[in-house]
């Protein structure tokens, strides 16, 4: 488990990536709800992670990765299967993607 410095610097990266995606969907045109879905329910999720993660409890922490992973992946598929979004969406989802797969290598390992 990581200490409370790392798990503090962890989640700064990670609500970083999730601020950029939540921007960026606000600024795309035509946004399939799937998506925006996705994004709003990531950055839910961000409201009580910090507590969750700093609370040492496995299985509460388990279950915020499980869930932030899963609407992230589907985030994802999204942008792979609408080649008319942006390159900044794009990004902002592969990177928000990029920081849970982090988080969840650095905090389940």
């Amino acid at each position: 488990m990581l200490q409370t410095n790392d798990i503090e610097h962890r989640f700064h990266l990670l609500e970083q990536a999730i601020g950029q995606a939540a921007q960026a969907s606000s600024a795309e045109p035509d946004l399939p709800s799937e998506l925006r879905d996705s994004i709003q329910r990531v950055d839910r999720l961000l409201d009580t992670a910090r507590e969750i993660l700093l609370s040492q409890d496995g299985e509460r922490i388990r279950k915020l990765i499980r869930d932030m992973e899963a609407l992230a992946e589907r985030a994802k598929r999204v942008c792979t299967n609408i080649p008319r979004l942006s390159a900044q969406m794009k990004g902002s989802v592969s990177q928000m993607h990029g920081q849970i797969m982090e988080l969840k290598r650095d905090v389940l390992r």
